[in-house]
């Protein structure tokens, strides 16, 4: 039994910055593995790769993290662009892999099973209803809005949205994402209308502008910390709920969770590639 289960794709990223271009491993399985493995938290993995990708495994398993790997015939290949405003990307998708299926997961049980699909069709609804039966659902919806056409990730909307998210216990999106999903652009009217599709905490994050959590008919307004220097906003939302989660989990409020996650965050954009660091630096950083 973990306190967290994430499920999602390890991916291939190119990731084109100003100052540089860079290969490495990505996706919400990769940045919120790696941001959550230092936390006192018992935290398992479920992904699939192609045998070519199995390295990306290793490393993981290196660090001390338990992964479940699931056979695919591709890795998902992602390219990322910034300019010099890194709330802003242009993204291409070179290759997909393939989907996640319930079955693949009936022997693995958790209080929080966090969803990181990157793709529209990565993860079923039935599939969030059977984790759902099973414990808290935590989904990061990015994936569901994301259409590939001709290699081009173009903004869709969640087609089954209402049906899904009768199962969803948290929900992260952006400002962006939640107008895709309720047609609103209020982000307090929109988290009214996700929290009457059922979701129980709407957590909207805002880049550098902090973020809003909905629970309860309760607005609760998160701050964002200013990094020292903005060097890689990549894995920014999947370290935020790395952070969140892992207080949540452990018993902390809303509030204070969210302050934790921002936090965590806002360190993490100091540096290229994931956030490794401890809760202690977190704690700091909500200080400095």
């Amino acid at each position: 039994m973990y306190d967290i289960c994430c499920i999602g794709h390890i991916t291939l990223d190119k990731i084109v910055t100003p100052k540089a271009v860079k290969h490495m491993a990505g996706g919400t399985a990769f940045y919120f593995s790696n941001a959550i493995r230092n936390m006192d938290v018992k935290y398992g993995l479920v992904t699939a790769v192609a045998d070519t990708e199995l390295h990306s495994v290793t490393d993981l398993r290196d660090k001390g993290i338990e992964v479940k790997v699931l056979p695919s015939a591709h890795t998902v290949y992602f390219e990322n662009i910034y300019g010099e405003n890194q709330d802003n990307r242009t993204q291409r998708v070179l290759q997909k892999a393939d989907a996640f299926r319930a079955e693949d997961l009936k022997d693995t049980e958790a209080i929080i099973f966090h969803l990181g699909p990157l793709l529209a069709d990565d993860i079923s609804t039935a599939f969030i209803k059977e984790l759902f039966s099973r414990g808290n659902v935590s989904i990061d919806a990015q994936g569901y809005l994301r259409e590939v056409i001709d290699q081009g990730v173009h903004a869709v909307d969640w087609a089954d949205k209402k049906e899904a998210l009768q199962y969803v216990d948290i929900l992260k999106v952006n400002e962006h994402e939640l107008e895709v999903i309720t047609g609103i652009a209020d982000i307090k009217e929109g988290a009214k209308v996700l929290a009457e599709w059922g979701v129980k905490e709407v957590v909207i994050t805002q880049g550098s502008m902090g973020s809003v959590i909905y629970h309860d008919s309760i607005y609760y307004t998160i701050p964002a910390y200013k990094p020292i220097e903005v060097v890689d906003a990549t894995g920014c939302g999947d370290t935020y709920m790395a952070g969140y989660l892992y207080k949540r989990v452990k018993g902390a409020d809303i509030q204070k969770a969210g302050e934790f996650a921002a936090a965590m965050a806002g360190l993490k954009i100091e540096t290229s590639g994931p956030f490794e660091g401890s809760e202690a630096d977190v704690l700091a950083m909500i200080e400095r």
